[in-house]
C-alpha cells in the first residue's frame, strides 16, 4: 500500500536578522500612524481596531529607508519562495504593494485572499505576547462537502487550519490565492507588521 501527499500547499518562513531594522521600522510605523490622517480616517471608517496605510500610502520604500532596505531584503527571499515553489514566471517577481499594520489589543482582520498578486506576505515587527498566529485556511475547504472533521493528532498537513506564529524579524510568504486571517488579539500591546504583494 502506499499513500502519495498531493497538491501541496507551500508556507515560507524565515527570519532576518536585522534587529536594528525591525526597531527603525517600528519608529516608522508608531509616527505613520500619527501622521497620516487619510490612513487614520479610513481604518475608522473600516472598523480597523488601530491603523494602517492600506489604502493611503503606496509610495513608503521611497518615503523611508527602512521600507527601502526591507524591501531589498524581501526581493531575495520572494526569490527563493517562487523557486522553491517551481513558479514558472519567465521574469522576476515585482513588489506591486507594501502597507503597514498597527493592530490594537482585541484589533482582528477577517478571511480573505490578495486578487492580482502572485505572491502575498506579511514581516513581523512587533508581537507581544497573546498577539495570535496567523490563520491559514486549506483552499480545499469549500469543496469538501460530506468530509469528516480530522482527529485531534492530525499532522499539520491533515489539518484544515494551520496557525503560523509570528515573531519579531520574521517573514512569511504564501501564494496570494491562500485565504487567511488574523484573530483577534489577546496582546496588551500593539501588534506591528507590513504586509506586501509581489506580481
Amino acid at each position: 500500500m502506499a499513500i502519495r501527499t498531493l497538491f501541496v500547499t507551500r508556507l515560507y518562513e524565515a527570519m532576518i536578522g536585522r534587529p536594528d531594522l525591525v526597531a527603525d521600522l517600528e519608529q516608522s510605523v508608531r509616527a505613520l500612524a500619527e501622521e497620516d490622517r487619510a490612513g487614520r480616517a479610513w481604518s475608522k471608517a473600516h472598523g480597523y481596531r488601530g491603523y494602517t496605510s492600506y489604502a493611503s500610502l503606496n509610495d513608503l520604500p521611497t518615503r523611508d529607508p527602512a521600507f527601502s532596505d526591507l524591501v531589498k531584503l524581501l526581493n531575495g527571499h520572494v526569490r527563493s519562495f517562487a523557486e522553491a515553489s517551481h513558479m514558472n514566471l519567465g521574469r522576476r517577481l515585482r513588489l506591486d504593494s507594501l502597507w503597514v499594520n498597527l493592530m490594537k489589543p482585541g484589533g482582528t482582520h477577517s478571511g480573505h485572499l490578495h486578487p492580482h498578486s502572485i505572491v502575498s506576505g506579511t514581516f513581523y515587527v512587533a508581537v507581544p505576547p497573546g498577539s495570535g498566529g496567523l490563520k491559514l485556511e486549506d483552499p480545499r475547504l469549500p469543496l469538501m462537502m460530506a468530509a469528516p472533521q480530522r482527529t485531534d493528532d492530525a499532522p499539520e498537513d491533515s489539518r484544515p487550519f494551520v496557525y503560523a506564529e509570528p515573531r519579531p524579524g520574521m517573514v512569511l510568504l504564501w501564494e496570494s490565492w491562500l485565504r487567511h486571517e488574523v484573530p483577534p488579539s489577546a496582546a496588551k500591546g500593539d501588534r506591528i507588521s507590513v504586509s506586501f504583494n509581489y506580481s
